[in-house]
């Protein structure tokens, strides 16, 4: 059964950093990609950025990059996201998900969903 957990989600000051992960279980990253997406209070779900294991590739959403950076752990099957500077508009509950890691960060080129973990900036 394919599972995704989102874990590293809290409460912080605007400029501080926080380190979401995203165990996978069930598959491996030569199977799917991973991305990860957001969404806050009254908007809809929108890319963040995605990594391919297989094909070695990353895509971020060009407001983010500089900012976030994604990485993964084969070996724990966990991908990381990494983000920096945070500002009060990052607040969202942040979903990590498996599927198709394109330059366009499409929820649907992903099939399997995290629960999410809420990310709260303060300013």
């Amino acid at each position: 059964e394919v599972q995704l957990v989102e874990l590293g989600g809290g409460l912080l000051q605007a400029g501080g950093y926080l380190r979401l992960s995203c165990p996978a279980f069930g598959f491996t990253f030569e199977d799917f990609a991973i991305g990860w997406f957001r969404q806050a209070t009254g908007q809809g779900r929108v890319g963040v950025s995605c990594i391919s294991s297989s094909f070695g590739k990353t895509t971020y959403a060009n407001s983010l990059k500089g900012r976030f950076t994604i990485s993964s752990n084969n070996a724990k099957n966990t991908v990381y996201l990494q983000m920096n500077r945070l500002k009060p508009e990052d607040t969202a509950v942040y979903y990590c998900a498996a599927g198709v890691c394109s330059d366009h960060l499409r929820r649907d080129e992903f099939g399997y969903w995290g629960q999410g973990t809420q990310v709260t900036v303060s300013s």
